[in-house]
C-alpha cells in the first residue's frame, strides 16, 4: 500500500490537521512494532486498558509524522511537520481503510473460521499454496476486530491469494469482519466450546460464524460436524453456492475420506473427490492434526492445485507452535506453563504436548474454565475422561467448579478451592521427576503457583523461543535437497540453551540425528526420553561402556579409538554396532589422515562387531568466501576417502560435511545428510535465509541510586563522572556469562526502548548501568542480548564468537523455554 495522508483521511471519512502530502506505507497500532519510521501511520487505539494516544509523544520523537486518532492533542504546534486525521472511531477508521485495499485487490481472498484449528488451516494451506504461487496470509492469529484488517493491509497484486482468519467472542463482530474480508472462497473448520458463555446456544454461534460467508460464492466444510452442517442446509444464503463438504464417515460427501493403515507418528488416508481417488501421507497422528491437514487437502483439490504439489506440500508439513513456558522444576521436575487460552479445546493440546516431553510421571493442575457457557457436569465429565484418555498421573483441580464436579474425576484427585489454599498446603516433597502442566485461566494467577515449582529464581535468565529455532530448522529445510537428512548439533548443552529441551522438540519435528560434544551429554538426553540417534563427536574411551549402555554412536577418529571400541563391543558380544568415521580432510582436528585410509578399510571390513554408519569432515572456513577454494579443497581429499573406505567396506554409509554456514554456500556438498549446529538457534545472518534469533539473555534492575557528580562507581573506583547521574545495579555478572570486557561503557543493555551504557568494572554477581534522564523502576527488565542488541554485537565487542558467548552461560542461569 502506498497513500499520502490526505488519501488516508478521505478513505477512513476523518479530518486531517496539518500536512496533506506526508506518504504512508505501513500502519501500526501497537508502538512496540515500531521498527522503522520512515512513511508509518499510527493509529491511536482506547481499549479497556490501554489507550494508543498515550504513545503519540514518543512516536513523533522517534519519526512517526502521521496519526490517526479519536481525540486531537492539547497543543498541535507540538508536532511540527505532522498530520493528525481524526477520526469518531479509530478501530472503524482501520477497518475502513482495509477495507478500501480489500476492494482494490482482485485475486481470491479465502476466509477462514470456525473454534479451533483456523491458525494451523491458515498456515499450512498457506505453505502448500505457495509452492505454486504467491500467498498472502495473516501474521500468527491475527483474528480480531483489530487483527483482521491489520492482515488486509498487506495486500498487493504480487500475490494470487489471500488468506486470511476470522474470529469473534460475541454477536455482531463477524457482519463487521465480513464487510472488509469479504471472501471469496470460506472454510469452516469446526464448532467448539470457547466463547459458548456469549451464545445462548451452539446452532447461535455456528450461525454467526456463517456470516463471514453470506456473499461468499465457494464453501468448504467438514460435515462430520452436524451442528455446522444443519446451519448451512437450512440457511438460503447458502442454496446457490457451490460446497465442497468433505467426511470421514459418510461417502456421499463431495470429498470422501477413508483412513488406511499408516506407520507411527503418521496417517494415511485415500481421498475420493469427485469419483477419484487419491492416496496422501499426513506426517502427523493426532485427530486434530489430520482433521486441520484434510481441511487443507479439500481447499487445495477445491482450487484444482495439482495432486502432485498437495502430497508434497502435506509430506512436508510441520506444527505450528502452541504458547505456552517450559522451565527446569523443582526436584528434576519439568514445569510447562500455559496461562492462555483456557478452555477444553486448548487443555487438549497442552496435554498432548505435554506427553511429548517423554518424562515418566505426569502432574496436571487446572483451574476452572471461565468462559465455557456450558452445563458444568457435563462438561467437567468431559475433562475428567481426557484426563483419563491422556494417561495423567496426578491431578489437581483448583477452583469451586472443580470442587462441586470432582466426583467425576479418579480417587487420587486433589482438590483445592482456591490458589490460595493450594499454597498454603503445598508441599514440595510431592512433585518428584515428573512433568508438571499448569494450565489456569488468568484470574487464578497460576504464576504464584509456578514460583513455587520452579527450580529457580535467579532473576537473570536465558529466555529460549522454541517457535524461532522451529523456524530456523525450516529455513534450513528449504535448501535442502529431498532425502537429505539433518544431524541437529546440540552439543555444549545446546551452545548453552538447554540440550533436551531443545531435542525433544527437533526430535518432534522429524529431525534425523543428534550430534553431542561427549558420552554425558548423550546420556542425558537419553534419560530425558530422546530416542533418535546421537553421534557422540568427542567420545572419551573410558566412557564406551555407558555409551553402548545407553546406545549411543561413537565418532571414531584414530586407530586407537578403533581398535579400543572394536574390544568393548567384542566384549559386550555386539555385532553391527553403529560408529562413524571422521576423516581429517584440513582441519587438522581430529580425524583419520587420508593417507590412513587404506588400512582403515581394512580394519571396517574385518571387524563385524562394528559398523560404518556414516563417514564424515568438518570444514575450516565455510563461512569464509577467501577460503572457498581451500573449503572446495577438502570436499575433494574428502570424496577421495570415503571412496577408498567404500571400496574396502563392502557396504554403503552416509556421508556429510557441512556445517551450519557450508550448507547455505555449498549446497553442491549437501550429501547424505548436513550438520546445523549455531543456526538453529537464529545466531548468524546468511543470504538467501531468514534467521531469528533464538535466545534472549536478560535481567531486571535491583536497585536505583543517585551518585553525585565526581564520585566512583564500582571496582578500583573505575567509572567517574563529572555530572550527577542516576545508576541502576543489577544481578548479573561474569560469572552469570556477562563479558568483563563489556563495562566501562563499551557495552549496552536494553531497558524500555532504550540502550544504556554498563558503567564501571562487571562484578562477579552484578553490573552497574547509567540510566541518567530515563523514566525506570526497580524491577524493570534489561535485555543483554537478544531482539535489540544481537549476540554477534557484543561478542566483536569482546573480541570473540557468539558460541562462546552462549556457553559461557552457567547452569546457574535459568533456562526459560517458550512457544507463542
Amino acid at each position: 500500500m502506498r497513500y499520502y495522508s490526505s488519501d488516508i483521511a478521505g478513505i477512513t471519512g476523518g479530518r486531517i490537521t496539518g500536512r496533506p502530502d506526508l506518504p504512508v506505507t505501513d500502519i501500526i497500532t501497537d508502538s512496540r512494532n515500531l521498527h522503522y519510521t520512515g512513511e508509518i501511520a499510527f493509529i491511536a487505539i482506547q481499549g479497556i486498558h490501554h489507550d494508543g494516544h498515550l504513545f503519540i509523544d514518543p512516536l513523533f520523537a522517534r519519526g512517526v509524522k502521521v496519526f490517526i486518532v479519536a481525540k486531537m492533542p492539547d497543543n498541535i504546534d507540538r508536532y511540527p511537520g505532522s498530520a493528525f486525521i481524526l477520526a469518531s472511531d479509530t478501530v472503524e477508521a482501520l477497518q475502513r481503510l482495509a477495507g478500501h485495499l480489500r476492494k482494490l485487490f482482485r485475486a481470491p481472498v479465502i476466509g477462514i473460521t470456525g473454534s479451533a484449528g483456523k491458525t494451523v488451516v491458515k498456515e499450512w494451506l498457506a505453505d502448500i499454496l505457495g509452492l505454486a504461487v504467491p500467498v498472502v496470509r495473516s501474521p500468527r492469529s491475527y483474528n480480531s476486530q483489530i487483527g483482521v484488517p491489520l492482515s488486509l493491509l498487506k495486500l498487493d497484486d504480487r500475490y494470487e491469494y489471500g488468506i486470511f482468519e476470522a474470529g469473534i467472542s460475541m454477536k455482531g463482530e463477524m457482519e463487521k469482519l465480513a464487510a472488509i474480508m469479504d471472501p471469496d472462497i470460506g472454510v469452516f473448520t469446526n464448532i467448539g466450546d470457547a466463547h459458548d458463555e456469549n451464545f445462548p446456544d451452539k446452532e447461535s454461534k455456528v450461525e454467526e460464524k456463517l456470516k463471514l460467508f453470506k456473499k461468499t460464492p465457494v464453501l468448504i466444510y467438514c460435515r462430520d460436524h452436524n451442528p455446522v452442517r444443519q446451519a448451512i442446509m437450512k440457511n438460503d444464503d447458502f442454496r446457490s453456492k457451490e460446497i465442497f463438504d468433505w467426511s470421514f464417515k459418510d461417502p456421499a460427501a463431495r470429498i470422501f475420506v477413508r483412513k488406511l493403515p499408516s506407520a507411527e507418528g503418521t496417517s494415511r488416508a485415500e481421498i475420493t473427490f469427485d469419483g477419484s481417488a487419491s492416496e496422501f501421507t499426513i506426517p502427523f497422528s493426532d485427530p486434530a492434526s489430520v482433521e486441520n491437514a484434510t481441511a487443507v487437502i479439500a481447499v487445495c483439490l477445491s482450487l484444482g492445485i495439482e495432486n502432485n504439489i498437495i502430497k508434497r506440500g502435506v509430506s512436508g508439513l510441520v506444527s505450528v507452535a502452541m504458547r505456552m513456558d517450559i522451565k527446569s522444576g523443582i526436584n528434576n521436575c519439568q514445569l510447562i506453563e500455559d496461562y492462555y487460552n483456557s478452555d477444553p479445546g486448548s487443555l487438549r493440546m497442552a496435554l498432548e504436548y505435554m506427553k511429548l516431553q517423554n518424562r515418566p510421571k505426569t502432574t496436571l493442575i487446572l483451574s476452572d474454565f471461565i468462559q465455557s457457557g456450558r452445563n458444568e457436569e457435563e462438561l467437567y465429565g468431559e475433562v475428567a475422561e481426557l484426563i483419563r484418555r491422556a494417561g495423567i498421573d496426578k491431578f489437581i483441580g483448583i477452583g469451586e467448579t472443580l470442587v462441586r464436579n470432582s466426583r467425576n474425576f479418579d480417587s487420587g484427585s486433589k482438590f483445592y478451592w482456591s490458589t490460595d489454599e493450594f499454597i498454603q498446603r503445598f508441599n514440595p516433597s510431592d512433585h518428584r521427576d515428573e512433568a508438571i502442566l499448569l494450565k489456569g485461566a488468568r484470574m487464578y494467577e497460576f504464576e504464584r503457583i509456578g514460583s513455587l515449582l520452579e527450580l529457580q529464581t535467579h532473576s537473570t535468565v536465558l529466555e529460549i523461543n522454541l517457535d524461532n529455532i522451529l523456524h530456523n530448522l525450516n529455513e534450513f529445510r528449504k535448501l535442502l535437497n529431498p532425502g537429505t537428512g539433518i544431524m541437529a548439533m546440540v552439543k555444549a548443552f545446546a551452545y548453552g540453551a538447554g540440550a533436551s529441551e531443545i531435542a525433544g522438540l527437533l526430535e518432534y519435528h522429524r529431525v534425523g540425528y543428534f550430534g553431542v560434544s561427549c558420552a554425558d551429554e548423550g546420556m542425558e538426553l537419553r534419560r530425558s526420553g530422546v530416542t533418535l540417534p546421537v553421534l557422540v563427536m568427542n567420545p572419551d574411551p573410558s566412557a564406551f561402556g555407558q555409551m553402548i549402555r545407553y546406545n549411543l554412536e561413537p565418532e571414531l577418529y584414530n586407530f586407537s579409538s578403533l581398535g579400543r571400541f572394536i574390544e568393548v563391543a567384542s566384549k559386550h558380544g555386539l555385532l553391527h554396532y553403529p560408529v562413524h568415521i571422521k576423516i581429517d580432510s584440513g582441519m587438522h582436528r581430529l580425524g583419520f589422515l587420508p593417507g590412513e585410509t587404506g588400512l582403515l578399510g581394512e580394519m571396517i571390513r574385518d571387524n563385524e562387531c562394528v559398523r560404518v554408519i556414516s563417514v564424515f569432515s568438518h570444514l575450516a572456513g565455510s563461512d569464509d568466501p577467501s577460503l572457498d577454494e581451500f573449503t572446495q579443497r577438502q570436499a575433494g581429499i574428502f570424496l577421495e576417502s570415503v571412496e577408498k573406505i567404500r571400496s574396502m567396506a563392502g557396504y554403503p554409509f552416509l556421508i556429510h560435511i557441512l556445517n551450519t554456514s557450508g550448507i547455505v554456500r555449498f549446497p553442491e556438498y549437501q550429501f547424505d545428510m548436513v550438520r546445523p549446529g549455531i543456526g538453529l538457534y537464529g545466531i548468524g545472518r546468511y543470504k538467501g535465509i531468514n534467521l531469528k534469533p533464538a535466545g534472549t539473555f536478560k535481567t531486571r534492575i535491583s536497585q536505583i541510586k543517585r551518585i553525585p557528580a565526581g564520585e566512583p562507581v564500582g571496582y578500583n573506583c573505575a567509572d567517574v563522572a563529572d555530572y550527577e547521574r542516576i545508576i541502576a545495579i543489577l544481578p548479573v555478572g561474569y560469572a552469570d556469562g556477562l563479558n568483563r570486557k563489556l563495562g566501562n561503557r563499551k557495552g549496552n543493555l536494553f531497558i524500555k526502548g532504550r540502550r544504556v551504557l554498563l558503567i564501571g568494572n562487571i562484578c562477579m554477581d552484578m553490573c552497574s548501568a547509567d540510566i541518567t534522564g530515563i523514566d525506570l523502576a526497580e524491577g524493570d527488565e534489561a535485555e543483554i542480548f537478544g531482539e535489540n542488541i544481537r549476540i554477534e554485537e557484543i561478542a566483536e565487542i569482546c573480541g570473540t564468537i557468539p558460541y562462546e558467548m552462549l556457553t559461557s552461560i552457567p547452569a546457574r542461569v535459568k533456562r526459560i523455554f517458550y512457544r507463542e
